[in-house]
């Protein structure tokens, strides 16, 4: 993973890596990311197979792992987890959603609950780590944190419960076919996404992707799905113009931020004018540190689509990360205003604003950060800048308050009690603040009792 991405302060700004160092492959570092235009463009493919398979799409978590193996996979309850290599080496939208399509078929499936009772025997302990590490480096920020995410020990889990997992493949295919019917699209996606890995069986298990070890690829699976196409009336349907588009982007984005500079600009060269190109050009520019030339090219990306609200975010975050705080509120508070639920989008501009050290900006700030924490309550790093915001308004008591949330929220029961009882000093008792204070005192003990 490039330095400049594994360094950035996990601002929530455009693309955002949560490293997750721990005992992987030759210390490479899983990760996760965060990134309003990416998890909107997966949530629009996921949200109508959800509907389709009677699923609450605000029910189901979508975490991007940054990791360029090929493989995504349903865990922990209603959690789906796709990593970076296989966005990057889908060839189009309609492979994404396949994906997608068949791993809802595992939830709707019900496969995760049998799945926990087949984990009592099994490994429970790797693959719990696992998936435990993944979600506590969400809510924490932090490596240590997320030390038990390793590709060996997931490895592990999967093996043993492998053959459980070879009964559902079918079942979950079936079901993402019913899906992609439901909603009027081709399962060519699907097809073609498991032709292009079945000569992965061929390879020793250390060689073959991970999609390949926890999905085991069969040749029946593939003309079974190719059977369906023959009667299906949408077969060879192309996927939504807007899809593919969101796809062409997505890659653009995740290429600028996660390929060396020089590659993207390989990948993505001068003469090629669209869209997506300029956008990953831009994010490389960045990058390389060149601002004027990134700032250009945004500039022109904004003035083609105006309403587009991560054009804005984007020019927000080269303006703050290059020092250019006070200019960057305003892209930033742009970005909000054309999408206005987003909390990530909210977060960047609440930190524009606090660190512009305008006393007068404090309100609009808290404002937006008391939005996201509603909305991301395990977000630590939301908290963190509303103790700072909080602070630098003076209103101490609550500062400790979001300061005792954020350390909740990482699971840091010490640190969470050390705040609490510096806000318990400064809040005034029967308040709105004053009992959520005791329920996280609660929390934080209970927590202290389960790890005793």
């Amino acid at each position: 993973m490039a330095r400049f991405i594994r360094t950035r302060a996990i601002a929530l700004l455009a693309i955002v890596v949560v490293t997750v160092a721990g005992p992987c492959r030759e210390a490479t570092a899983a990760s996760l990311i965060r990134d309003a235009e990416i998890e909107r463009t997966i949530r629009s493919y996921a949200a109508p197979l959800f509907e389709a398979a009677g699923l609450n799409a605000n029910d189901i978590r979508i975490y991007i792992i940054n990791d360029d193996s090929l493989n995504a996979f349903v865990a922990g309850g209603m959690n789906l987890f796709i990593h970076t290599g296989l966005l990057l080496r889908s060839r189009n939208a309609g492979e994404v959603i396949g994906v997608i399509a068949h791993e809802t078929g595992h939830i709707a499936g019900g496969h995760l609950a049998r799945l926990s009772n087949q984990i009592e025997t099994g490994s429970k302990a790797a693959l719990v780590a696992t998936i435990l590490g993944i979600l506590t480096a969400v809510a924490t920020g932090s490596g240590g944190a997320g030390a038990a995410v390793a590709h060996g020990g997931q490895g592990l889990a999967v093996g043993t419960i492998l053959n459980f997992t070879r009964a559902q493949e079918a079942a979950a295919d079936q079901a993402a076919l019913r899906l992609l019917d439901a909603t009027q699209q081709s399962a060519d996606g699907l097809a073609s996404f498991l032709e292009t890995i079945e000569d992965q069986e061929l390879l020793t298990p250390q060689q073959q992707d991970a999609y390949a070890r926890t999905h085991p690829i069969t040749r029946d699976r593939i003309e079974h799905i190719r059977q369906h196409l023959a009667r299906s009336p949408n077969a060879g349907k192309p996927v939504r113009p807007e899809f593919a588009e969101m796809h062409r982007r997505m890659l653009a984005k995740l290429n600028g931020f996660i390929a060396p500079p020089a590659t993207t600009l390989r990948r993505y060269k001068e003469d090629d004018r669209t869209l997506a190109a300029r956008y990953a050009r831009a994010v490389a520019q960045f990058r390389l540190a060149d601002i004027d030339r990134a700032l250009a090219l945004v500039d022109g990306l904004i003035r083609e689509e105006p309403g587009n609200a991560y054009f804005h975010e984007l020019k927000g975050q080269i303006l703050f990360e290059s020092g250019r705080i006070a200019e960057s509120v305003a892209p930033n508070r742009e970005a909000v205003r054309l999408d206005s639920e987003s909390a990530l989008l909210r977060i960047g501009l609440a930190r524009s604003l606090v660190e512009s050290h305008d006393p007068a900006t404090l309100d609009d700030a808290i404002a937006h950060l008391l939005y996201a924490t509603r909305a991301e309550p395990d977000n630590a790093f939301a908290w963190d800048q509303l103790a700072i915001a909080y602070g630098r308004d003076g209103q101490l008591g609550l500062s400790a308050l979001a300061q005792a949330e954020a350390s909740l929220a990482r699971g840091n029961s010490k640190d969470t009690l050390s705040h609490a009882a510096r806000a318990e000093k400064r809040l005034k008792k029967g308040s709105a603040a004053w009992l959520r204070l005791e329920d996280i005192k609660r929390a934080a003990k209970d927590l202290q009792r389960e790890r005793n």
